[in-house]
């Protein structure tokens, strides 16, 4: 029977070695090499690393990524919570409003950026149109230094709408009779909301942040075609994974973006394991309370 298990499970093992475990192996053996991929990689030790600590657009691409990490993931879960709560009320039309709000993450980021940057445009663009039209000057978004990473924040919570469905599940997996007892007892809305939907979301939440810091530190798409790669202005825009593709494959040193590769998995699992190890104190799992 054993034999049986193996060859059943021989098509997902071979892949794993093959598409996962041997890159894994050999890009560990190629940040150790000055490797360029037209020739052969030469051993120069930890010297990509030590390089790394002295590339200033390296900490500034650090920077960024966090930047937008710290920000954008602790909005997306309030936001998406908020949705998920508007959502799951029972009105008329419920079905085509959760359509609509899940429909912007099935757009392709690149026609994303194209939305955008027509939304954005500091001279024609819509959203500083209707700025003007309360009396505000619009800022210049993308084209300022300032301005940039919170304008590619705001593009990326347009796209928070499968978040917004696991919550919607979530949300619809707490027994109906937590609530009807708090409402006997005189809970209101917000106490009810507050006693019962988020302690018992926090499951939930816990895998969104998971999920969410792991994508955000592997930002690329946005960023890239909104700068064709670039990192304007004054590398403002310039994320972690940004830099390690131009490297690799813009200026082809493969060794330095292997060493980068694997800066960025020990800072994932390091927020991975703080994230984890926080949960104790947070999270609260049905029957285990």
């Amino acid at each position: 029977m054993t034999l049986f298990g193996v060859l059943f499970a021989l098509p997902w093992i071979v892949g794993l070695l093959l598409f996962h475990a041997f890159p894994l192996i050999m890009s560990a053996y190629y940040s150790m090499t000055s490797y360029s991929i037209l020739e052969p990689g030469e051993w120069v030790g930890f010297a990509n690393y030590k390089t790394l600590f002295q590339d200033e657009v390296f900490w500034i691409s650090i920077y960024n990524t966090l930047y937008y990490t710290v920000i954008f993931v602790p909005l997306s879960i309030v936001v998406g919570i908020i949705l998920a709560l508007l959502l799951n009320l029972k009105i008329r039309g419920q079905g085509i409003y959760r359509t609509l709000f899940f429909i912007p993450s099935l757009v392709p980021p690149i026609a994303t950026t194209i939305i955008w940057l027509w939304l954005l445009n500091p001279q024609f663009g819509l959203v500083n149109y209707w700025l003007d039209k309360i009396g505000i000057a619009g800022p210049p978004w993308i084209g300022s230094e300032f301005w940039s990473k919170p304008s590619l924040i705001l593009m990326s919570l347009w796209g928070t709408g499968q978040a917004v469905v696991i919550y919607l599940a979530g949300l619809q997996d707490i027994p109906q009779d937590y609530y009807d007892a708090a409402h006997v007892d005189g809970a209101g809305p917000w106490q009810r909301t507050r006693t019962i939907t988020l302690p018992l979301l926090t499951p939930v939440i816990f895998f969104n942040l998971i999920m969410g810091t792991i994508g955000a530190l592997q930002n690329f798409v946005l960023p890239y075609a909104l700068t064709n790669g670039q990192g304007t202005p004054a590398n403002s825009m310039m994320f972690y994974v940004m830099y390690l593709y131009r490297n690799g494959f813009g200026y082809l040193k493969m060794g330095y973006a292997s060493a980068m590769a694997w800066i960025l998995f020990l800072i994932v699992v390091l927020l991975t394991a703080i994230i984890f190890s926080s949960q104790k104190r947070w999270v609260h799992y049905q029957g285990k309370e």
